[in-house]
């Protein structure tokens, strides 16, 4: 009879185990091997079988009560017809992220051969987690867009489940996740409510498992800006802070000049973010600064108005005839400058008048051709 040689495969997440013995067969020193590895297909889910593969066949009535799984849980076992593979499945499921340690004991080959003890552990893989989320739990003031949604990083790739996000108050979203399933970008379909507080739960399950079995992973809770105010403050230094909270960009690609005369204030945006605002002084009734869009056309450092005798420093002209722009508080001549007092008040005879710096900040940043909306 030829010597045997027995291979005992577990298909498990844990190290590799070996375990090796001999005994004696018609007067002969016989090796045989027992193996343990976890080389391939490792448990995904909860409800993944351990499959245990002899080389040879094994007389299967001999493990009856010899192999066990701690700690305990109810196990299907069932053997193929060759009784060489033997799967072991959880009658539920394995508990995510438990640590069990699969014991095989007694058992005989079918040239009635004992096969030593072995056992190793293996671990199943827990749910994942949630390394950050956007807004932030507490966060307020918040305005959600495309360019800005609610964003869930995982610890890991999530493929192996399905994630549900729900928002409460009670209304529906729509998502999309990077190639990895690592990063999901979360918006409503409906337009959030202002100043209202929101919260966003994360549930997870496996793949396969009914929806009783969804999990809570977290969750993050935030309230959305306050309706933009009738009317602005008269308090001007309070007045461009509003402005800071209120204001939202109406080009979101490049940079941009935002001017807005009800609030005496200019907003500049560089691809939809908000930079920086300023007090500015427009045209007094009887000369308003015209609304639309426009665009800057040309700028010089100090050009002199031939029109009123002044000096017009850091100038952007609007329009191609030049009859009105952007420009830092005018001077005479003599040097004397106009005070700072008017910004915040529409004195000026169409022109848009920044401080000195900020005219200045302005006019750096600014090329010829950037777009200026004015409402």
């Amino acid at each position: 009879m030829k010597a045997i040689k027995i291979l005992f495969f577990v298909a498990l997440l844990s190290a590799g185990l070996a375990a090796a013995y001999f005994f004696m067969h018609g007067g002969k020193r016989v090796f045989a091997a027992v193996t343990v590895t976890s080389e391939v297909d490792g448990i995904r889910t909860p409800t993944d079988p351990i499959t245990v593969r002899f080389s040879d066949p094994v007389d299967t009535a001999s493990f009856a009560g010899h192999i066990s799984v701690a700690p305990a849980i109810p196990v299907l076992y069932a053997w193929n017809a060759e009784r060489t593979t033997l799967s072991l499945k959880p009658q539920d499921r394995w508990s995510p992220g438990g640590q069990y340690r699969l014991t095989v004991a007694g058992g005989k080959t079918g040239y009635g051969k004992n096969v030593p003890t072995v056992s190793t552990s293996f671990a199943v893989p827990g749910y994942p987690k949630i390394g950050s989320m956007i807004p932030a739990d507490g966060q307020t003031d918040v305005v959600l867009g495309i360019e800005d949604p609610m964003v869930v990083r995982f610890d890991r790739s999530v493929g192996d489940f399905y994630i549900d996000f729900r928002l409460t108050p009670d209304l529906p979203v729509v998502y999309e996740n990077d190639d990895a399933k690592k990063e999901f970008r979360i918006m409503p379909k409906d337009t959030l409510g202002a100043g209202i507080r929101y919260e966003l739960f994360v549930y997870a399950k496996w793949r396969g498992e009914d929806d009783s079995r969804y999990v809570r992973l977290g969750s993050t809770g935030f309230t959305t800006l306050l309706e933009r105010p009738a009317a602005w403050t008269k308090d001007l230094t309070q007045r461009v802070a509003e402005v800071r909270k209120y204001a939202r960009p109406l080009i979101v690609t490049g940079k941009y000049i935002d001017i807005d005369l009800s609030a005496q204030v200019m907003t500049i945006y560089e691809d939809g973010k908000l930079l920086d605002a300023y007090l500015v002084s427009s045209g007094k009734p009887g000369m308003e600064t015209p609304k639309g869009s426009y665009q800057i056309r040309n700028k010089a450092n100090r050009p002199l108005s031939k029109e009123y005798g002044l000096y017009m420093p850091d100038w952007m002209a609007l329009v191609s005839d030049g009859k009105f722009g952007i420009h830092e508080l005018p001077e005479w001549p003599s040097g004397y400058k106009e005070g700072a007092n008017h910004l915040g008040i529409p004195v000026s005879h169409g022109c848009v008048r920044l401080g000195v710096g900020p005219a200045k900040r302005v006019f750096d940043w600014a090329e010829v051709g950037t777009p200026v909306v004015i409402h």
